[in-house]
C-alpha cells in the first residue's frame, strides 16, 4: 500500500469514486430506451458508459444496441427528468469516503469534487447522500468551457481553492480523470474498481491505484 503525504488540497471525481451512483443511473438509461422500445442493457454496461456525461451515456447505450447514427438529444431530457427524480434512490457513497473526508477536513485539506456530471446533478446527489458540506467547490460539466479529460476543470477547482495544479491530489476511476490531472499538472491516483470503461486501474496511468480512498489517510 502507497504512503500519501499530507496535500493541502484534494479533487475528487463523483461518480465511480465517491459515490456509487450507477444503479440509480442506470434506472434511468433503461427509463428512456424504453420509452424507445429498445431493451435493458445490463448494470455492469451502464458502469462502463458513465464517465464523460449525460449525453455520451446515451450515445453509448444506442451504439450498443446498434443505432449508430442515433440522435441521443431527443433522449436526453427524458432521462434527465427521470435520474433528477430518482437521483439518490439505490446511491450510495463508497464504504469508508464519509470517514475519509472526514479526516482531511479535520486536519484542514481544502476539497472539491471534479466531475463530468452536470452541476445541478451533482450538487443534488451531493445533498441528498449528505456530503455536500465537505466541499469548498463543486465542478462540473459545464463549468468550463471544455470538461474532462482536457484540464480545464481541475484548473479550475485549484483556482477555487487557491492552490498550484502540483498541490492537489486528484483521486478518479477513470481515464478521463488520469487525462485532466496529468493536463492540469496535478499527481494522480485511481480506484481499482471504479467505472473504468473496462480498462484495468492499473492500465490508465496514474501515479498509483488504490483499493479504498480510505488510503488516503
Amino acid at each position: 500500500m502507497p504512503s500519501f503525504p499530507n496535500y493541502p488540497a484534494y479533487l475528487f471525481d463523483l461518480d465511480g469514486t465517491l459515490v456509487d451512483s450507477a444503479p440509480d443511473i442506470h434506472a434511468a438509461l433503461n427509463h428512456t430506451l424504453a420509452a424507445e422500445n429498445l431493451p435493458a442493457v445490463e448494470l455492469a454496461l451502464t458502469r462502463d458508459f458513465v464517465g464523460m456525461g449525460s449525453r455520451a451515456l446515451i450515445t453509448r447505450a444506442l451504439e450498443h444496441h446498434g443505432v449508430k447514427d442515433g440522435d441521443p438529444e431527443p433522449l436526453l431530457q427524458r432521462f434527465l427528468d427521470y435520474y433528477t427524480a430518482n437521483i439518490a434512490v439505490y446511491s450510495t457513497p463508497f464504504p469508508g469516503t464519509v470517514e475519509t473526508l472526514t479526516a482531511l477536513k479535520t486536519r484542514g485539506a481544502l476539497l472539491a469534487v471534479v466531475t463530468n456530471k452536470y452541476i445541478g446533478l451533482s450538487e443534488s446527489v451531493l445533498a441528498d447522500l449528505n456530503l455536500r458540506h465537505f466541499f469548498d467547490c463543486v465542478v462540473g460539466s459545464e463549468t468550463t468551457p471544455n470538461p474532462k479529460p482536457c484540464a480545464d476543470p481541475a484548473l479550475y477547482a485549484c483556482n477555487a481553492l487557491g492552490v498550484e495544479p502540483g498541490q492537489a491530489l486528484f483521486i478518479g476511476d477513470a481515464s478521463p480523470d488520469v487525462g485532466c490531472a496529468r493536463a492540469a499538472g496535478c499527481p494522480i491516483v485511481v480506484r481499482r474498481d471504479g467505472y473504468n470503461n473496462g480498462i484495468p486501474a492499473t492500465q490508465l496511468g496514474a501515479d498509483h491505484v488504490i483499493d479504498s480512498i480510505t488510503e488516503l489517510v
